[in-house]
């Protein structure tokens, strides 16, 4: 496996069919299964490792995000990558960015309009790495349903290359979605969290029972939340590639539901596939034992 810090040297260590996996580091099983999903579709697989502070719209996050560079390169040496992308803030932004790629509608909505700017820093790093690396393939995870979604209009509408896959959500034992922001759960708020994804299954349950109305399947998820005394910032019934509420589940989409739970922003989903044979819900991989996340933490 080959770690290299520029642009230049990345694109000069691929060779064949390459599968991009972008990362911000602190590797979790979520990750693990991103890389997976690129070995399978490539000869390379390059992972980037970047912290983008252009998609943190509260410092106070930045600075907290957690970060540990010889775990990730231990685990993705283990997953096979052939090359790691690193690179400083000065290789990605020489200088303060001219050129911002900005999605006023899709990035606008829900996780928009809560984090003011960041589908903005979220787009114009996806895109440098699209231009930078030149992938013919790059994997995100259906967690982050909302930037999966930005993320495959930007590469339409700039007319990128590249084939765009989305991996299924990764979650623990419980049902907890897999985050890097879990490890700053405290024991009870840890608890209380899974009431996000709780929310969610009642309500793909309902789904698959006939269930079509946006509010009332709104309402399930909302009502697990409120029996842990969450209060959540939204849920909504989402087309899936538009990023717009729904009033009935007529197409595919995706249910989102985001909230604090004590002083820790989460954010979790579930993808709906409207088949003949009726309503295919995504509702993730589980993990059988405790999750890389909590062991060996800086």
């Amino acid at each position: 496996m080959r770690v290299v810090e520029t642009f230049a040297e990345a694109r000069r260590a691929t060779e064949g069919r390459v599968v991009l996996v972008p990362t911000m580091g602190y590797l979790h099983e979520g990750h693990l299964a991103l890389l997976r999903e690129a070995r399978g579709v490539g000869e390379t697989v390059v992972m980037s490792l970047f912290v983008n502070p252009l998609q943190f719209d509260d410092p106070a996050d930045l600075d907290a995000y957690p970060s540990d560079l010889g775990r990730d390169l231990e685990l993705a040496a283990a997953e096979g990558v052939d090359v790691v992308f690193a690179p400083d803030v000065d290789e990605m932004y020489p200088r303060p960015p001219r050129t911002r790629v900005v999605l006023p509608e899709l990035g606008g909505r829900f996780e928009g309009a809560h984090r003011p700017g960041h589908f903005e820093g979220v787009a114009t790093v996806v895109t440098k790495l699209l231009a930078g690396l030149r992938p013919d393939v790059a994997v995100f995870g259906r967690k982050d349903a909302q930037q999966l979604a930005v993320v495959r209009c930007l590469a339409e509408d700039l007319s990128f290359p590249v084939e765009i896959v989305g991996v299924s959500t990764v979650r623990e034992a419980d049902g907890l979605a897999l985050s890097s922001r879990n490890v700053r759960l405290a024991p009870e708020d840890r608890r209380r969290a899974t009431a996000l994804s709780r929310g969610l299954f009642a309500a793909a349950d309902a789904i698959e029972a006939g269930l079509r109305d946006a509010d009332r399947i709104e309402a399930v998820v909302a009502a697990s939340l409120r029996e842990e005394g969450i209060e959540p910032e939204y849920v909504a019934l989402v087309d899936r590639d538009e990023v717009v509420r729904l009033e009935r589940l007529d197409r595919d989409a995706f249910l989102a539901v985001a909230a604090r739970v004590g002083s820790v922003r989460l954010i979790d989903n579930v993808h709906i596939d409207l088949t003949a044979e009726g309503p295919a819900v995504d509702r993730g991989r589980f993990l059988a034992t405790e999750s890389v996340l909590y062991r060996r933490r800086t």
